[in-house]
């Protein structure tokens, strides 16, 4: 009997122990997490609402800024947000739902549910429309001269707005973000329920979910603890451009608050809504065709968090920036919304599931010889052919991305150095067999990435000086279709990039037809015809390239 005594005696005393060291540690983590959001978010600018849970249990719940400018009101941890793009994950899952009750088949053509739906040829199938591979073009954006939708519209009257669109490539061939294919699962949704998509919500979901703060968004309403909407103009904060909701519909049309939407997590991720294999199935990288995985599943955006998966979406619509993050593996939830659209809280939430995850808050910095420092000087690059500059000035040791913007770097072990603006990523230089340093690893919250250390010399920040004559002919309007026009403009032998209501950005040159962003890593080349004539500029960034055709 005493032995049993003692037994439990050590297993209870060891269950406080581990239990208090939680406490310790969740409080130090209250701590942080107040840090990193009063640093960001003012008390008399919009402000943002946030939610951590781990384990299924909420260890934090806060506000910060300002719900309402006008009326000086606080931002409060029930106020209601636009979450725009993260609702997609609803419409995934009532897409779902009707599978499982036999009323649809992922391989089903839209042509079973959209007769009149012209796919130009293309077999686009339901689960094309779920992952964004459908090739139907994003019609969010696009011009619209005839004023089509300046009014509220029927899906019907949406969707004739962009079906006859030339298709951006053949189905399953290629990802691309498409809204378009959500509002055309919306009006699926309501094709085959005879309902509306929004009473399919309220019923389902809302409702059964005890989501008493939800709603398929409605501006005429008198909402409780509705946010005000807020962007950044040339003076300041201004009220935000009002949204039209016939236009968002099933592709992000949802009022919630930070709670609702763990409440929404809980009933996912436990098989309240849909079976586990088919949830699986949302949570698992489409392959295209020729065997490429996406980042996308059902829904759902998919990732890395230091080498843990991720689950996520982010939203932005006029006056608003949401995100909601989970760690499965950790079983963290973050959900983050701000009603300014010049906030994307995404850093900030996967900041924050990162540390909830046991992921250190910062690093002591620790001092290095100069001479040490210089061994790291170089132009190290990664497969996708970028460049990472490393330099050494006053014995500080920087980093830039192409010819983008400097960051200290602070050592805080051997080789291993920690950014200045952002304490959780880091970088480890490697050395060889010699003692030599031949790359260095770059740990991000995205993962880890290697950079090889060339023999190539530290390039001209300032670029080389072209000819007024060649600039003048750059001069210009150009698009990429379905994303952004901006303008190219020469003022005194400069070349600057103007996106709309955005300030200029001042362009560098390598060669007379290539140029470089100072702000960030951007690459911009100019192409001619055969008459000499130019005709677009490709533009690099971050791996990613594109073309934007001059249309003026």
């Amino acid at each position: 009997m005493n032995s049993i005594k003692l037994t439990l005696i050590l297993v209870f005393g060891l269950l406080f122990n581990l239990t208090y060291a939680q406490q310790k540690d969740d409080e130090q983590l209250v701590t942080y997490f107040d840090k990193i959001f009063s640093e960001q978010f003012k008390t008399d600018e919009p402000g943002v609402t946030a939610l951590v849970s781990r384990n299924g249990q909420i260890i934090y719940k806060k506000a910060f800024g300002m719900a309402n400018l006008e009326l000086n009101t606080p931002m409060q941890v029930d106020n209601v947000f636009w979450v725009a793009s993260i609702g997609k994950q609803f419409t995934a899952v009532a897409i779902l739902q009707l599978m499982e009750q036999g009323k649809l088949n992922l391989q089903d053509e839209i042509t079973k549910f959209i007769p009149d739906y012209p796919t130009q040829g293309n077999k686009i199938t339901i689960e094309h429309l779920l992952t964004h591979t459908s090739g139907i073009h994003n019609f969010s954006g696009m011009e619209d001269p005839e004023k089509k939708l300046a009014l509220d519209c029927t899906p019907n009257e949406v969707i004739d707005f962009f079906k006859n669109l030339p298709m951006r490539f053949t189905p399953g061939t290629n990802w691309e973000y498409s809204n378009s294919g959500y509002f055309l699962l919306g009006y699926i949704i309501e094709k085959i329920t005879g309902k509306p998509y929004s009473e399919y919500l309220e019923e389902n979901f809302f409702k059964p979910l005890d989501m008493t703060n939800s709603l398929y968004a409605n501006d005429t309403r008198i909402i409780k603890n509705r946010v005000g909407a807020y962007s950044q103009g040339e003076n300041g904060f201004e009220n935000s451009q009002s949204r039209n909701i016939t236009h968002v519909y099933s592709a992000g049309a949802i009022q919630s608050t930070v709670e609702d939407f763990f409440k929404w997590h809980q009933a996912v991720h436990t098989y309240k809504l849909v079976k586990k294999e088919n949830l699986d199935k949302a949570f698992t990288r489409y392959k295209l065709t020729d065997g490429t995985e996406t980042d996308y599943g059902y829904g759902w955006r998919l990732g890395n968090v230091y080498a843990s998966p991720s689950i996520w979406h982010g939203g932005s619509i006029e006056g608003f920036g949401t995100m909601e993050i989970y760690l499965p593996k950790e079983d963290v939830f973050v959900a983050v919304f701000s009603n300014c659209d010049c906030i994307y809280p995404k850093d900030i939430a996967t900041r924050l599931a990162a540390l909830t995850a046991g992921r250190p808050y910062e690093y002591k910095e620790t001092s290095v010889e100069n001479t040490i420092l210089k061994g790291y000087i170089g132009v190290y690059e990664n497969q996708k052919g970028l460049q990472r500059i490393i330099t050494v000035s006053e014995n500080k040791l920087f980093s830039q991305l192409g010819r983008g913007p400097r960051t200290n770097l602070k050592a805080y072990q051997k080789d291993k150095f920690f950014f200045d603006n952002d304490p959780m990523q880091t970088i480890e230089f490697s050395k060889n067999k010699k003692g030599k340093i031949e790359k260095l690893i770059a740990e991000k919250l995205t993962g880890n990435e290697v950079w090889n250390k060339t023999n190539k010399p530290i390039p001209d920040t300032n670029g080389i000086k072209v000819d007024g004559k060649i600039l003048e002919t750059y001069v210009g309007v150009y698009e990429i279709p379905s994303a952004f026009t901006f303008s190219i403009i020469k003022e005194q032998d400069k070349l600057f990039l103007q996106a709309p209501e955005q300030e200029k950005l001042e362009m560098f040159a390598d060669t007379q037809t290539k140029f470089f962003l100072k702000v960030n890593e951007a690459q911009f080349e100019f192409v001619k015809d055969e008459f000499g004539k130019v005709t677009k500029v490709i533009m690099n960034q971050g791996g990613r390239q594109a073309d934007a055709k001059k249309i003026k």
